[in-house]
């Protein structure tokens, strides 16, 4: 009797039920995230497996090809029309391969590619024990001053895993302003900032500092993750689904079928407010826009300046590409409710990072603040909310990245006996002992005061026409105001470097290797091309503009 019992449940549990369906990939539309982070374990593999000689050189040309292959399948993508006739929504529905997903990656790429060029670097400092150094912590593990810190120096190790590192950090970055549900947009931001902490934390001189510099960003990182997290289980909870499309139907209220498990929540416009706000609240961390903003300083301060060049440049286009694509996407059906908000971000935003930065003596902490002002201007953009705002945005993110990455990669040659010379009365009379080095750091500086033939000019005035446009001409105003108090210190540092008498014993400019001067090279070349003929790119920023939905 009871093997029939058995026997009759084992039939009821064996009849069919509806297959689970087997996932589909567009692996080919994904392939410049997949091409980065398959080097990324590669590197992984060869910190495990090469011999410590060979692992630098194997490491940079692991990176630059990896980063050269991605961005040659974002170009392939974009030529085979996934920028425009067939943008759509790949990997069921968690990332969006579309104009505007492709010219941030590309961009991304690019400058990511001439960033690590400057953590290359090994000739800025004299060879210590007859061994070449970089900017990076011989043994990250050691504790700075410690016995097994100098030894390490003495052995000649380098910190090799950086290379990985970054490319994990590109990985996260490719991912974030293509995804499209909220589940894998948090995924890429912890893919992305994870790395980052580390990468502060490396620095070969100021090792406490840099530390310090890893904890601040860590902890504050954390907070805005966590509000980020909270907002997607609001948000979840208001529309029962954590994707884009579902979310924007909720809210234009075009969705009917309630799921009855959340039958209480769906359609809760309390739910919807807060949980959009602690998402923007996240996103807001990344950009550091006031009052978000506390970390930057601090962080571009301490950590090793080839890393904050690479993340004042690469963290802000990934981070604004994914804002635009929240608000653009996902809560257009709410502008009249966020608009009023983000108006007020950026004009706090751009007065505060331009006044404080007035007050700054430290070349790396007055960039900080720069960024923060900056990240006030291509909120104006974001504000626009028309397709102008958009390919503004995607033109000035492209403009500033090199101009950040150029401006870091200076700040890397100006030495002395304690490393970089980064308090600004160090940099008094620059012009007279190194002439070529100070022009090309004013270049830098009068795009970022957005003087006209310079890059940053073209990128201000696209942002700043598309928000008059858009109705938003009392910030226009406000910006321009904030872009006058800012040409103040860039052109303070100008006078500095070509009109002050310099100092006995006042720092040296390092001759860099052909890697550095690439990266300086390119940056000064793309801030005078899009300053002077920049129709072309604002073109492939305007086709780019379209997101799909």
């Amino acid at each position: 009797m009871s093997t029939m019992a058995v026997h009759s449940l084992w039939m009821t549990a064996a009849e069919p039920i509806d297959k689970i369906p087997s996932p589909t990939i567009e692996y080919a539309q994904l392939a410049p995230a997949l091409i980065v982070v398959g080097a990324a374990v590669v590197g992984v593999l060869v910190e495990a497996l090469v011999p410590r000689r060979a692992r630098y050189h194997t490491q940079v040309f692991l990176t630059v090809v990896a980063l050269t292959a991605a961005f040659a399948a974002v170009v392939a993508l974009a030529a085979g029309g996934y920028g425009t006739t067939k943008a759509h929504i790949a990997a069921m529905g968690a990332i969006a391969v579309d104009g505007p997903a492709l010219f941030l990656q590309g961009t991304i790429l690019l400058a990511s590619l001439v960033a690590v060029f400057t953590f290359a670097e090994r000739r800025l400092d004299p060879a210590a024990h007859g061994n070449r150094i970089d900017s990076f912590a011989a043994q990250a593990a050691s504790v700075p001053g410690s016995d097994s810190e100098k030894a390490a120096v003495k052995a000649g190790f380098t910190t090799t895993e950086v290379f990985p590192l970054v490319l994990f950090a590109i990985t996260g970055m490719l991912i974030f302003p293509a995804a499209n549900d909220l589940l894998m947009l948090f995924i890429a931001l912890e893919v992305f900032s994870l790395p980052l902490y580390l990468l502060c934390a490396l620095a070969r001189r100021k090792r406490l500092l840099s530390q310090e510099a890893a904890v601040k960003y860590f902890l504050l990182g954390a907070f805005s993750s966590a509000f980020l997290l909270f907002g997607i289980a609001l948000m979840y909870g208001y529309a029962g689904s954590v994707s884009y499309a579902r979310i924007a139907d909720v809210v234009d209220g075009t969705v009917r079928t309630i799921d009855p498990a959340l039958a209480d929540t769906m359609g809760n416009d309390a739910l919807l407010l807060i949980g959009g706000a602690m998402i923007l609240m996240g996103l807001l961390f990344k950009v550091g826009a006031v009052p978000f903003h506390m970390w930057t300083p601090d962080v571009y301060q301490g950590a090793p300046t080839p890393v904050t060049g690479f993340m004042a440049a690469a963290t802000k286009v990934a981070a604004f590409g994914a804002l635009l694509r929240l608000l653009y996407v996902v809560l257009p059906g709410l502008s009249w409710d966020w608009r009023p908000v983000m108006w007020a971000i950026a004009i706090v935003t751009m007065l505060g990072g331009a006044i404080v930065a007035i007050t700054q003596t430290d070349i790396k902490r007055l960039l900080a603040y720069s960024s923060i002002a900056h990240a006030g201007f291509i909120l104006a953009g974001v504000i626009a909310a028309t397709p102008d705002g958009i390919s503004s945005v995607l033109f000035y993110l492209a403009a500033y990245s090199f101009v950040t990455i150029g401006a870091f990669a200076v700040v890397t040659l100006v030495r002395d006996a304690g490393g970089e010379a980064t308090h600004l009365s160090k940099w008094a009379g620059l012009g007279r002992r190194s002439p070529l080095v100070a022009a090309v750091f004013a270049v830098f500086l009068l795009a970022f005061a957005g003087i006209p033939l310079t890059s940053g000019f073209t990128g201000k005035f696209a942002v700043f026409s598309a928000a008059a446009q858009g109705g938003a001409g009392a910030l226009v105003v406000v910006g321009v105001i904030s872009s006058a108090i800012a040409a103040f210190f860039y052109i303070r540092v100008i006078v500095l470097m070509f009109f002050s008498e310099p100092k006995e014993g006042g720092p040296t400019v390092a001759v860099p290797s052909p890697l550095t001067m690439t990266t300086i090279g390119v940056g000064v070349a793309v801030t005078l091309v899009l300053g002077v003929a920049p129709q072309y790119f604002l073109d492939l920023a305007s086709q780019a503009g379209v997101f799909v939905r």
